[in-house]
């Protein structure tokens, strides 16, 4: 069924400049894990502790596995698994798998867990470390003595589900800037983050505290300045899974979807660029409606030459992208064309400072250590990004190019 609520008339609404902190998160179904071998048994115990992974990512909080009836889905993990791959690898087998979208969420709910869905606020985290008498700052790009310390975090984010920025390492000598991070003044450090994408700053303080790591941290944005909280840990990566698990589990509280408002019948956002014509728009529309996952497709805004749709489908996501895939009008962007397109929004030289050409490489989110995570930037203003929060599954973006079909069907 077709939903007509926007009126194609006069000029199009244009995009804001600015690129939207939000993130997607895309890769919370994948995960790996080390196996024992190959055997079946083997087998079904790595497929539990993918799953265990992947409902700790998405119900967004630490405590899901104390929920009732969660083992008797981790036993069952193999029904919710879409791929797997066994990997031989010197240091022992890993198991990659990725596990269906739709069914984990499902699943979540029939436990009365909540959902948090794969548009994520973006933290930037200002991290000062304190080590033998010397401060330093995480950076984006730290491979000398920090990098054990950002390897902790970045794991950490990439475990949780996390979006995860620092700032880039031009920042890394800047003494004064460091001393507000320490003693936690957000004045300085705010002025020192607009250039770089985030929802919310993180200043975080790092040091030994008798035989233990402390972290103490403040937020600032998003209504989430509530003082500093700290935590204490034995190592590195037990201290960054700690803040981090935190900073996840304070996400998850605001936005995760509750089990009753999942649903049987999921909703993705579909972002189309190249909506040039009202013959387009109707096109684009029709030939979603017609395919058969397609239980429902709504208009839900234009911009520029960018058709936002919301659809309503059966089966899995993974199933409907197929479906799309078999009518090659419908190009999907690759994660660089989606990260280039929200760059290519950016302001005019004369709304924002120029930036050093180091500076426009490292403002973009960085890398995560887990190669099964990417980040891709949403494309739209904040109150988009806002809304976006509310939906459980990735956006997918799609180029619209109907000049590569000839058909006598393309006038229809």
């Amino acid at each position: 069924m077709i939903r007509w609520v926007l009126p194609i008339v006069g000029t199009l609404v244009a995009l804001a400049s600015f690129p939207a902190g939000a993130v997607t998160v895309t890769g919370l179904y994948s995960v790996e894990v080390p196996v024992a071998g190959s055997q079946p048994g083997q087998l079904k115990q790595g497929y539990a502790d993918g799953l265990e992974k992947v409902f700790v990512r998405v119900s967004g909080g630490s405590d899901i596995l104390s929920y009732d009836g969660v083992q008797a889905l981790l036993a069952d993990a193999e029904s919710l698994l879409q791929s797997y791959q066994v990997l031989r690898r010197q240091e022992g087998d890993r198991l990659r798998m990725s596990f269906g979208a739709v069914g984990v969420n499902r699943a979540l709910a029939s436990i009365d867990a909540p959902v948090w869905g794969a548009n994520r606020p973006l933290t930037l985290a200002w991290v000062a470390v304190e080590e033998r008498g010397s401060r330093s700052l995480l950076t984006a790009s730290d491979g000398g003595s920090d990098s054990r310390w950002s390897e902790a975090f970045r794991q950490a984010a990439a475990d949780r589900g996390l979006p995860l920025n620092f700032p880039p390492r031009s920042k890394a000598n800047d003494r004064e800037l460091l001393s507000d991070i320490w003693g936690q003044f957000t004045g300085r450090v705010k002025s020192a983050s607009e250039r770089f994408d985030h929802d919310l700053m993180a200043l975080v303080r790092v040091n030994r505290s008798g035989n233990q790591w402390r972290a103490g941290w403040i937020f600032d944005g998003m209504g989430m300045d509530e003082g500093e909280q700290s935590v204490t840990a034995g190592s590195e990566r037990e201290l960054a899974d700690k803040v981090v698990g935190l900073w996840a589990d304070a996400f998850a509280s605001r936005y995760a979807v509750a089990a009753g408002d999942v649903g049987d019948l999921p909703q993705v956002e579909i972002v189309v660029r190249g909506v040039g014509t009202l013959q387009d728009y109707g096109n684009i529309i029709n030939v979603l409606d017609d395919l058969t996952p397609v239980q429902d497709v709504d208009a839900s805004r234009v911009a520029g030459d960018q058709l936002t749709l919301r659809v309503a489908f059966s089966g899995e996501l993974e199933q409907l992208r197929e479906y799309i895939a078999l009518d090659t009008r419908f190009v999907p962007l690759s994660e660089s064309e989606v990260v280039n397109s929200a760059l290519s929004e950016e302001p005019s030289p004369e709304q924002v400072p120029e930036a050093t050409t180091d500076q426009a490489v490292e403002e973009s989110p960085d890398a995560m250590s887990d190669p099964l995570f990417a980040y891709q930037p949403l494309l739209g203003d904040a109150e988009e990004s806002e809304e976006a929060f509310e939906s459980l599954y990735e956006i997918l973006h799609y180029r619209w190019q109907p000049a590569s079909v000839i058909s006598s069907d393309d006038s229809e």
